[in-house]
């Protein structure tokens, strides 16, 4: 009778796993996504320790407890800290797949040689190969993104790196299968352990060499590299729901990623083994180029002339937390009778998605927003391309310059807009390490600044003018 309930629970964790993933492509069912996917999990944890075989209930409430604790804090950060909020989620996932996987190894190798099967051993050093280099590489990606002082966000990168990273993969891989068909030799736990501590370096080191410009596809691999861990833990517990879950976990990671290549224009290993995001310096004693800058006086009369307005938020827009002011120019000037739409990029700002997010969190209508392929059409009917704290992304370079590390991506054609007015923190190049071409051209007007100062003087423009903010 319980096997059958515990089944059941499965089988209802397992379709609200797929509607939760379902209900992620719309922003307008992405909190039902949410409730679905968390109430999924609930089900398994509860269906699992119901079990008769689960006795230590002690250890399993401490282990609750402690998650609580770490897991609350973790879930109030800033929405500009969610992508590396959400590397961390990925390096729990690899260690706990990892210290699974482990301890399985050694407990079955203490009952006796005849437990750890080749079809046993192929999971469990799947899993520990996956989950750690995910643990380290994980922490190496939040580490990057929020600018941790001794991790640079820069590629970090050495003579024979890429052939020393493949190398450690390959020297894991093959200890790995001798363990498969001498898995209780007196040195086998020993081989373990290297394979163990060759996976967290292998991690670090996949890291370091990838630039902050990349991070949005290295996390989306990541996740696919932690469902993988998780469907390697589930053959290794013999649990239906982890290999589905995990599989589930792990092919969308995977087609993430690939969507993210594509917005790109790049290939995986050109983004893992690239070195993309190295600052390009400009050639000694060149010809130093010029800003034109407008005042916000001068950008609200420039606005206030438009008929059809595109907002293109990056990154900058983020770290300001500027998306309510954001929403209160909207009002102001959907309330003059100017057409306001939000162009969104596939990799604008530290994650897929993280525009959205905060566009929505400002509420922005839904029918506001608009892809890159959907609004780039409009863009030479644009009378103001308004990009707030975007870089790379509307970047011209990537059209005809075959020597900068962006050429061939897909951009937000904002530079064929009829004028453009971008707010940037400082002059310092973007995540790809080069100079904008949008910001020198003809009728592009610079606004430097913090984008929420920048963007509430402009409010402060049109309210004075006598329309009143909502």
């Amino acid at each position: 009778m319980i096997y059958a309930i515990t089944h059941l629970a499965y089988f209802a964790a397992m379709i609200l796993f797929i509607f939760s993933l379902h209900w992620m492509n719309d922003p307008k069912t992405a909190r039902r996504a949410v409730y679905a996917g968390a109430g999924a999990m609930l089900v398994a944890i509860l269906a699992t320790w119901f079990q008769p075989q689960i006795i230590h209930h002690g250890w399993i409430i401490l282990a609750i407890v402690l998650g609580t604790i770490v897991g609350i804090p973790l879930s109030r950060v800033p929405l500009t800290a969610v992508p590396q909020r959400t590397a961390l989620s990925h390096a729990f996932g690899g260690v706990a797949a990892g210290l699974v996987g482990t301890a399985k190894y050694f407990l079955w190798l203490g009952e006796g040689p005849e437990n750890l099967t080749p079809f046993r051993m192929i999971a469990i050093i799947a899993e520990i190969i996956l989950g750690f280099l995910t643990f380290t590489g994980s922490l190496m990606a939040a580490g990057k993104l929020q600018e941790v002082r001794w991790i640079p966000q820069r590629p970090v990168t050495f003579p024979f790196q890429n052939i020393v990273n493949i190398g450690l993969l390959v020297v894991a891989a093959g200890l790995g299968t001798l363990l498969v068909f001498m898995p209780a030799e007196p040195w086998s736990g020993a081989v373990f352990l290297v394979i163990v501590a060759l996976s967290l370096l292998f991690g670090v080191l996949f890291i370091i060499p990838i630039g902050g410009a990349d991070m949005p596809t290295v996390i989306s691999i990541l996740n696919s590299y932690a469902g993988l861990s998780a469907v390697a833990m589930g053959f290794v517990l013999d649990n239906k729901l982890l290999i589905i879950a995990g599989a589930l976990d792990g092919s969308s990671g995977l087609i993430l990623s690939i969507i993210m290549c594509k917005a790109m224009n790049r290939s995986f290993t050109n983004v893992l083994f690239g070195a993309f995001g190295k600052v390009q310096h400009a050639a000694a004693g060149g010809e130093q180029r010029v800003y034109k800058q407008e005042t916000t006086e001068g950008a609200a009369q420039i606005l206030e002339q438009a008929n059809l307005v595109v907002v293109i938020p990056g990154y900058g827009m983020a770290v300001a937390q500027a998306q309510h002011r954001i929403r209160e120019l909207y009002d102001q000037l959907t309330k003059r009778g100017i057409t306001v739409k939000f162009a969104i990029h596939p990799v604008a700002g530290r994650m897929p998605g993280h525009m959205n997010v905060l566009l929505a969190e400002a509420d922005i209508p839904y029918s506001a927003l608009a892809e890159m392929d959907e609004i780039n059409p409009d863009m030479p009917q644009c009378d103001v391309a308004l990009v707030v704290g975007a870089n790379d992304v509307v970047n011209p370079a990537a059209r005809y310059d075959k020597s900068t590390p962006i050429y061939g991506m897909p951009i937000i054609d904002a530079d064929r807009a009829k004028m453009v007015l971008a707010i940037k923190r400082s002059k310092n190049p973007g995540f790809a390490g080069i100079e904008n071409e949008l910001y020198f051209k003809d009728n592009t007007y610079m606004l430097f600044g913090d984008a929420k100062a920048v963007i509430g003087d402009l409010v402060k423009q049109f309210a004075s003018s006598g329309v009143a903010v909502h």
